[in-house]
């Protein structure tokens, strides 16, 4: 048995709601959809959510766990919301909010300017912080991971963007013999 799809997802404080293989649930923050895989049953218990397999199937095993964390995520979601921090380093780099866009000066000869998802949104509280928050964990993660792509850390002086919780371990420069 999975160890993690054999545990119950708590929906105290949502709304669940389930239409065949199509899963719903709304909370405070949002509401998320998902469809669940025809293998995988889903049966609420009181305020818990199960998730059940039909076998021991190498990919219904898979699926289970999978499952079950994709339904917990969402729930998360709706309840607390994710966010994922990201820092500028580098002399002269910025990020800037125009409207709902952010604008980036990174070391580049132009501009780059990113429009993020409308379920997203970007917080600058200093030209060298970007905050992401929003419902969906896997959207949060991409948007991050694609402000990230304009300008990766280079590993001999740091530059570029990274997680906030990202350490960079830099390399010897070349030494003159």
């Amino acid at each position: 048995m999975s160890r993690i799809g054999k545990n119950p997802v708590n929906i105290k404080d949502i709304t669940f709601t389930k239409d065949g293989q199509n899963i719903k649930v709304k909370g405070k923050l949002g509401e998320l959809e998902m469809v669940v895989h025809p293998n995988m049953a889903v049966e609420v218990e009181g305020e818990e959510i199960l998730v059940k397999r039909p076998n021991d199937q190498k990919e219904n095993r898979a699926l289970h766990g999978l499952t079950r964390a994709l339904i917990q995520n969402m729930v998360t979601g709706v309840t607390n919301g994710y966010s994922k921090s990201l820092k500028i380093v580098g002399v002269g780099y910025k990020a800037e909010l125009k409207g709902t866009n952010l604008f980036l000066n990174i070391g580049y000869s132009h501009p780059i300017y990113f429009m993020p998802p409308k379920e997203i949104k970007l917080e600058v509280p200093v030209p060298t912080e970007i905050n992401i928050k929003g419902i969906d964990k896997e959207l949060v993660g991409q948007v991050a991971a694609k402000i990230r792509s304009f300008r990766k850390p280079e590993p001999y002086k740091g530059k570029g963007i990274k997680y906030s919780d990202e350490i960079i371990i830099k390399k010897a420069g070349k030494t003159a013999g």
